[in-house]
């Protein structure tokens, strides 16, 4: 059944990006039955009896999956349908990911109580991030469009898109609220994992490069925030930023977990 749900589900997530614009709240609705088998797909494959199946794939689909959430949200106040072709098709290929790469189960009863709250608390900061390293890609690529845009009798199903997105002044304001909030989830994940290897290895900072790259990460966002305050930071330097402190979360978990599962075959949390 499993392997159902998740096929069903890409092939919806594959189907809205070439919806016209004309049946926007067909593509609304359909995104949304894709979003909720995703859920259950990922409810399905994540929790076992007393344990968590964790494992690269699994992380990325839950942070792509909560990323589609924050997509309809925010489109029911603002026309993001530009997202659609950034999101969506990530949505189609990560929910089928943990059928290839199921990951490794983690007994709960072995960890700390801390444990169950750090990982979700980690989703949660990932996937905020994630969609506002998105955003930020449809902010660079709508300043390039801007910058070059010409009168043409027939636009293409991409320019169209970006004509729909809200101007660059307001899509930054829901950049920064992106980043402000995942900025907080990150750092109650930096504090949670603080407390969980204390509990469990008796450090408070196991200095690998999981734990390297997630300072780097948080280090960014922290500056990225405190120059947009103090400095007034914006335009290009801004999305730079939040691209460079995304990859760098991505690499600390998703990335190299990904290297340990599927290149080196080793199962390690």
């Amino acid at each position: 059944m499993l392997i159902y749900l998740s096929i069903t589900a890409a092939l919806l997530y594959v189907i809205c990006p070439f919806i016209s614009d004309s049946r926007r709240v067909v593509a609304l609705v359909l995104t949304a039955c894709a979003w909720c088998l995703h859920g259950l797909v990922l409810g399905l494959s994540l929790y076992a009896e007393h344990a968590l199946r964790i494992g690269f794939a699994v992380v990325w689909s839950a942070a792509i999956w909560v990323s589609v959430l924050v997509y309809l949200v925010e489109n029911r106040n603002f026309s993001l349908d530009g997202l659609r072709i950034l999101v969506l098709p990530q949505a189609a290929v990560t929910v089928l990911l943990p059928i290839a790469f199921p990951g490794s189960l983690v007994m709960l009863s072995s960890k700390p109580s801390m444990f169950p709250w750090h990982v979700g608390v980690a989703l949660l900061a990932y996937s905020t991030l994630t969609i506002a390293a998105f955003h930020a890609l449809a902010m660079y690529v709508q300043d390039l469009y801007l910058h070059r845009r010409r009168a043409k009798p027939v636009q293409t199903w991409l320019e169209r898109a970006l004509d729909r997105l809200p101007a660059l002044l307001k899509m930054e304001h829901i950049l920064f609220l992106l980043v402000t909030l995942g900025f907080i989830l990150l750092s109650l994940t930096v504090l949670s994992g603080v407390i969980f290897s204390e509990q469990f290895l008796g450090v408070a900072f196991k200095w690998d490069h999981k734990t390297v790259l997630s300072l780097l990460s948080w280090l960014l966002f922290a500056v990225l925030l405190a120059g947009r305050q103090w400095r007034g930071w914006r335009g290009k330097a801004v999305l730079r930023i939040t691209l460079f402190g995304f990859v760098s979360l991505l690499l600390a978990y998703v990335g190299s977990r990904f290297v340990l599962e599927v290149v080196l075959h080793r199962s390690v949390l």
